[in-house]
Order: structure tokens, then C-alpha cells, then sequence
């Protein structure tokens, strides 16, 4: 009898670092090299620096400081995803949860945001949650940059043609639940979110869940019955 070949080793997931900052740098190398599944590629001191960069390695999660020289991180963000047919996931890195400059980004594509006083496990645990597609959101703190850009004027369209479940969907995105946190908490298969998800990002006009997030919050969605 024949044994059963080992399974295929995944590659580890490959990390451009986007900070003006030496030593900030150093620090999230050396906690992101440290584990198996994560590679750091490249570094970029500028935003100016970490377009091309980007674009020409193609990694998976992008860490970008939101405040560097030349090309801040919400107009790198932009140029990036603009750019590229397959862009990396793009997570904006602040020392001020509420800085107004981490809901420009947010709104310019990047999935979510890390505080820079983040321990290393959250740091982690971030990179990965954004590789498998989901977002990387802190819902107070959203909740409270979108409330200052809140529409004052009639509910979008959009709402409207929203089913229940997907409503009930979008709220519970809006909570910085994963799908499969979602999943479970709505009594559904992973694939039958997956379908709802993909429904609400369509009907909002959105790139990903953090962009239907962004913009339920500002349609006033969260705070309404439908």
C-alpha cells in the first residue's frame, strides 16, 4: 500500500511594510517574520516609494503608515488599487484610532485600520484575517469618524432594494463580524453568506466589505429599520 503524499505546503502570505519610520519598520519585521506563514518582501520609507514597490512585487497585505512624505497613505492607497488588476489588501496603520486621515483611507479602499500600539498577536492576526478576504474594522471607532460625514439628506436607493438577510448581513458586517462569525451568528452556511455578502457589495456599489461598511454608515443605514 501506497502511503499518502504529505500535503502541499502553502507559501507564506507576502507583506509589503509602508512606514517612514526605521525602527517602526524593524518592529513589525521582526514580529511578522517570526511566524512561518509570513514573509516581509519589501519596505518603503514614502509613499512615493511604496507605489512602485507595490506594483512591482504584488504582495498580499500591504501595512501602510497613513502619514509619510511626498505621498501620504490614503493617495498611495489610491494609486495602488487604481493600478492594479489584482491589488493587495491594503491595511492603514495610525497611532490615533478617531485621526480623520484613517476615514479618508478607509473610503479610498484600504480594508480596515491597526493602531501602531497593537501587540504583536493582533498584528498578526490581522495580516491573516485580511489575506482570507475579510475586513479589519473597530466599529466605535468607525461609527464615530462616519457619523461627521453622515449624508443629511434622503436614504440611498440602494437600501431600498436590499432583502432582509442581506440587511441583516450588512448590520452584522458593520459589527466587524467575519463571515464565518456571521454564519454562525445567522444560523447559515459559510457559502449562503459568502452569496449575500457578494449581493450587498453589488447593490451598495462597493469594492469590499469594508467599502459597504463605509458607505452604510454614511446612507444612515445603521441606524434605521428597513
Amino acid at each position: 500500500m501506497t502511503a499518502a503524499a504529505p500535503a502541499a505546503r502553502r507559501p507564506p502570505l507576502r507583506i509589503v511594510l509602508c512606514d517612514d519610520e526605521r525602527m517602526v519598520r524593524t518592529a513589525l519585521r521582526a514580529i511578522l517574520e517570526a511566524e512561518a506563514d509570513l514573509e516581509v518582501v519589501g519596505e518603503a520609507a514614502t509613499g512615493a516609494e511604496a507605489v512602485p514597490l507595490v506594483r512591482s512585487l504584488a504582495p498580499d497585505v500591504v501595512l501602510m503608515d497613513v502619514r509619510m512624505p511626498e505621498i501620504d497613505g490614503i493617495r498611495a492607497t489610491e494609486q495602488i488599487l487604481a493600478t492594479m488588476a489584482e491589488p493587495p489588501r491594503i491595511v492603514v496603520v495610525t497611532t490615533f484610532e478617531n485621526d480623520a486621515y484613517v476615514y479618508d483611507a478607509l473610503r479610498a479602499g484600504a480594508v480596515g485600520f491597526l493602531l501602531k500600539r497593537a501587540d504583536p498577536d493582533e498584528l498578526i492576526g490581522a495580516v491573516r484575517l485580511v489575506a482570507r478576504g475579510d475586513s479589519l474594522l473597530f466599529p466605535a471607532a468607525v461609527r464615530s469618524l462616519a457619523a461627521a460625514h453622515a449624508a443629511a439628506t434622503a436614504p440611498a436607493p440602494w437600501i431600498a432594494r436590499l432583502t432582509d438577510r442581506e440587511a441583516d448581513v450588512l448590520r452584522l458586517m458593520a459589527t466587524g463580524l467575519t463571515n464565518h462569525e456571521v454564519s454562525e451568528r445567522l444560523g447559515v452556511g459559510p457559502q449562503t453568506v459568502k452569496t449575500h455578502v457578494a449581493s450587498v457589495l453589488a447593490k451598495t456599489g462597493s469594492r469590499d466589505r469594508t467599502q459597504a461598511v463605509i458607505a452604510a454608515y454614511e446612507a444612515g443605514f445603521i441606524m434605521r429599520k428597513v
